[in-house]
C-alpha cells in the first residue's frame, strides 16, 4: 500500500497529492477497511465491562486511517473526477454502506454504548455529550432492530449508497459534455469579461470562438446578458435538463428511476424506525424539531418574497413587450430583463465593476476580515496539490498554527459543479492533537491568459466569504473528540457561520478597503460602491422565490408516502404556491444534488433559510455595538459557537451566544423584502 495515503508528508501536514495514484486508493481502502473493521470488533467482543475509555473514545479512533485514505479519494473525485475514480465510487459506496451498516447496528456495541450512556451525567461534559451521540446515532441507524429489521436496513442503506453515487455521475455527465458555441454575430449584449471568459472556456476544451458550459459561473451571467433570445432558451433548457435524461447525456443520465427509488427507500427506512415519513425521522435531531415548524418559517416568508416577485414581474413583462415580445415572459428571460432593471434602477455596469472584484482582492478582503475579528494571519504554502490553480496558506494565530487552508477557485470539466468546503483533517486534542486541514472549492471562471487576474462577479464574492465562513468553523475548532469538531453540528445550524461571513463583504469599509482597480489601484468609487448594494437586494424576491420552491418541493417529497411520480408532485406543489411562472425551482429535481446526491440536505434544504434567520441576528448583535468588528462580540461567536462544534446541542450553543432565539423580522430586512 501507498503509505502516503495515511501517513501525509506534505507540508505542515499536507497529502502529497504528487505521489498518489489512482492504482493506489483500491489497495489501501481494501487494509484500512479491514483495519476498521477489527477495531469495531474488539470494541464489541471485549470481555472488560464497557466504559466510556473501552467502548466510546475507541470508537473516535477506530476509523482513523480510513478516515484518512477516504478525504483523499473523496476531495480528488469532487475536484478532478475521471473514469477511474468514477469506478472506485461506484466500487466503495455499497462497501462502506454495508461497513457502516454492520458497525451501527451491531447489538453488541449498541449494548455497550447504552450502559455507558446510562452514567454518562457523571462524565466530563463533551465526553457525556459524545456518548449521548453515540447512542443516538446507533439507535437511529437501527441497532435497536430485531435481527430482520437490521438485515433489511443494511440492504437500504447499500442500495442507496449505490443509487446516490449514480444520480450524482449522472448530473456530472450531464455538465461535463455539454457545450454551447456561441458564434462571433451572436455575441449581442455580452459583456466584455463574459466574452473573455467563454472564449476562456473554449480555449481550455481545445476549441476556438466562445462557448457556454453548465458552469453557473458562466451560464448565469450568460443568461443575464445574452440578447439572442433563441440562445437563451437554449442555454437554459440544457441548464436545467441536467440528470432528466434529455441533457447531453442523453437517457443514460436520467435519473427519475434513481431518485424515486431513493425516496422509496428513504421512506421505508424511516418507517422500520418507527417514524411516520423521512421528514420526521430527518428533523427529529435538528434545530427546527418538526416538518410543521420548518413549513412554517418557509411559508412566512414566501408570502412577503411572492409579493416582492410578482411587482418585479409585472415591470419585467412591462420592458419585454418594449422589445416587441408578445409571448408571456419566460424563465429564460428572467434574468436579461432583470438585470436591465437593475441596470436602470442603480445604474451597475457589470464590466465597469469587474476590474475591481478580482480574486486575489477579494480573497485579501476574505483574510483581512478574519484577521480583524478572530485574529487569523495568512501565509501563502507552497505544496504539491492536485491542480497548478490550487493554492494553500497557513493559519496561525500568534505564532501558533491554527490551520492549514487550500483554495481551489477556478472551475475545470473534470470538477463538480456548484462551491463547498470540506476537510482532509479534522480538529482534535487525542494525543498530540491535530490541527484541521481545510478545503474551499469554487467553480469561478478561470482567466483567459495565464497570470492575468481573474474577475469575479458580486455573487462569486458572496460565495468566496460563505465557503469561507464554512472554513472558520474549522478553523476555530477547540474539541477533544474528532466527531464533534467543526462544522459536525445539526445541518440547520451549519449554515449560520457561512451566511453571517457573508455580511462582511456588504460592508462599506472592507469594499474600500480591498475593492480597488487591478490595474491602477484605485478604490472602487463609492457611488458605485453604494449602488451595487442596492442592486444586490434588487433580485430578492426572485433569488428568494426559488429558493423556497425548492425547499418546500424536498420537504413535500419527504412528508407521507413517497410520490409515484416525483415531477407530478413537483407540479402540484408549484401550482398551489402559485409563484410567478417564469421564476422555476432553483434546482429541477432531476438535478437536485443537495437532495439526491445523500442524505446530508435530504428534508433539509430549508436549513439555509432556518440558519439566516439565525444570521442575520447574529450580525445585528455586532451592529448593536457600532462597531462590525467588535472584539468582545467577536470574541463571544467564537468561544460560544465556532469554537464548540457539535459539543452541545445547537439551541444551547445559540443561547450562549445571543441569549434570545430570533425572529424573521431581520431576515426580511436584510432580504430587501420589507
Amino acid at each position: 500500500m501507498n503509505p502516503q495515503l495515511t501517513r501525509w508528508t506534505g507540508p505542515e501536514g499536507l497529502p502529497r497529492f504528487d505521489l498518489i495514484a489512482d492504482a493506489d486508493f483500491a489497495p489501501a481502502f481494501d487494509r484500512e477497511l479491514a483495519a476498521s473493521e477489527a477495531a469495531h470488533e474488539a470494541i464489541a467482543a471485549n470481555p472488560d465491562a464497557p466504559d466510556f475509555a473501552n467502548t466510546i473514545a475507541a470508537m473516535e479512533l477506530a476509523d482513523e486511517g480510513l478516515n484518512r485514505v477516504l478525504s483523499v479519494f473523496y476531495t480528488l473525485a469532487g475536484v478532478d473526477s475521471n473514469e477511474a475514480r468514477q469506478a472506485l465510487q461506484r466500487d466503495f459506496a455499497p462497501r462502506l454502506a454495508d461497513h457502516g451498516s454492520r458497525i451501527s447496528m451491531d447489538p453488541r456495541l449498541y449494548a455497550r454504548v447504552n450502559a455507558v450512556a446510562q452514567s454518562a451525567s457523571a462524565l466530563p461534559p463533551e465526553d457525556a455529550r459524545i456518548t449521548e451521540l453515540a447512542l443516538r446515532d446507533l439507535t437511529r441507524a437501527g441497532a435497536g432492530l430485531d435481527e430482520a429489521g437490521r438485515a433489511r436496513m443494511t440492504a437500504i442503506r447499500a442500495r442507496l449508497a449505490v443509487l446516490t453515487t449514480q444520480f450524482t455521475q449522472n448530473v456530472l455527465e450531464d455538465e461535463r459534455d455539454y457545450i454551447l458555441p456561441i458564434p462571433d454575430d451572436r455575441l449581442e449584449g455580452l459583456p466584455g469579461w463574459l466574452r473573455r471568459a467563454m472564449r476562456a472556456a473554449a480555449k481550455e476544451r481545445g476549441l476556438t470562438g466562445q462557448i457556454v458550459t453548465l458552469n453557473r459561473s458562466l451560464i448565469v451571467p450568460f443568461l443575464e446578458h445574452a440578447g439572442d433570445r433563441a440562445l437563451r432558451e437554449t442555454a437554459f433548457r440544457a441548464w436545467t435538463a441536467r440528470g432528466s435524461g434529455d441533457g447531453a447525456g442523453g437517457q443514460g443520465t436520467d435519473n427519475l428511476p434513481v431518485l424515486h427509488e431513493i425516496l422509496a427507500l428513504r421512506h421505508e427506512r424511516a418507517q422500520l424506525l418507527g417514524f411516520a415519513d423521512f421528514a420526521s425521522w430527518k428533523l427529529d435531531t435538528q434545530m427546527a424539531a418538526t416538518p410543521e415548524r420548518v413549513e412554517a418559517l418557509l411559508s412566512e416568508v414566501w408570502t412577503a418574497a411572492r409579493a416582492r416577485a410578482a411587482s418585479d414581474e409585472a415591470r419585467l413583462t412591462e420592458m419585454l413587450r418594449a422589445d416587441g415580445v408578445n409571448g408571456p415572459l419566460e424563465a429564460w428571460d428572467w434574468r436579461l430583463y432583470a438585470a436591465r432593471l437593475r441596470q436602470q434602477d442603480h445604474d451597475v455596469d457589470a464590466d465597469q465593476v469587474a476590474p475591481y472584484l478580482t480574486l486575489d482582492a477579494m480573497l485579501g478582503a476574505v483574510f483581512d476580515v478574519a484577521q480583524r475579528l478572530f485574529g487569523l494571519e495568512f501565509q501563502p504554502l507552497q505544496a504539491p496539490l492536485w491542480s497548478p490553480d490550487v493554492r494553500a496558506w497557513r493559519v496561525t494565530r500568534g505564532g501558533q498554527l491554527m490551520a492549514v487552508f487550500v483554495g481551489d477557485y477556478f472551475a475545470r470539466p473534470s470538477k463538480r459543479s456548484g462551491a463547498w468546503c470540506s476537510s482532509l483533517q479534522v480538529q482534535h486534542k487525542l494525543g498530540e492533537g491535530q490541527r484541521p486541514i481545510v478545503v474551499n472549492v469554487c467553480n469561478f471562471t478561470p482567466p483567459e491568459e495565464a497570470g492575468a487576474p481573474a474577475f469575479l462577479s458580486w455573487d462569486d464574492a458572496r460565495t468566496l466569504f460563505h465557503e469561507f465562513g464554512h472554513a472558520t468553523h474549522h478553523i476555530l475548532s477547540d474539541v477533544t473528540w474528532p466527531s464533534i469538531s467543526g462544522t459536525s453540528v445539526a445541518q440547520d445550524f451549519v449554515e449560520l457561520p457561512s451566511q453571517l461571513y457573508e455580511h462582511w463583504l456588504e460592508q462599506p469599509a472592507v469594499l474600500d478597503a480591498h475593492a480597488r482597480h487591478h490595474e491602477t489601484g484605485e478604490v472602487l468609487p463609492a457611488d458605485l460602491r453604494d449602488r451595487l448594494l442596492a442592486a444586490g437586494k434588487a433580485g430578492a424576491g426572485f433569488s428568494t422565490v426559488e429558493y423556497l420552491e425548492s425547499a418546500l418541493v424536498d420537504l413535500a417529497f419527504h412528508r407521507g408516502a413517497p410520490p409515484q411520480d416525483a415531477m407530478a408532485r413537483q407540479a402540484e406543489i408549484l401550482t398551489a404556491l402559485d409563484g410567478p411562472r417564469a421564476i422555476p425551482m432553483r434546482h429541477a429535481t432531476p438535478h437536485f444534488a443537495h437532495v439526491f446526491a445523500g442524505d446530508s440536505y435530504a428534508s433539509g434544504y430549508y436549513s439555509y433559510m432556518w440558519s439566516e434567520v439565525m444570521d442575520a441576528d447574529a450580525f445585528a448583535a455586532f451592529e448593536e455595538t457600532g462597531d462590525i468588528f467588535d472584539p468582545a462580540t467577536a470574541r463571544r461567536l467564537e468561544e460560544t459557537i465556532l469554537s464548540r462544534g457539535g459539543s452541545a446541542p445547537a439551541d444551547e450553543l445559540w443561547m450562549a451566544f445571543r441569549q434570545r432565539m430570533p425572529g424573521v423580522d431581520a431576515l426580511l430586512k436584510g432580504r430587501g423584502l420589507v
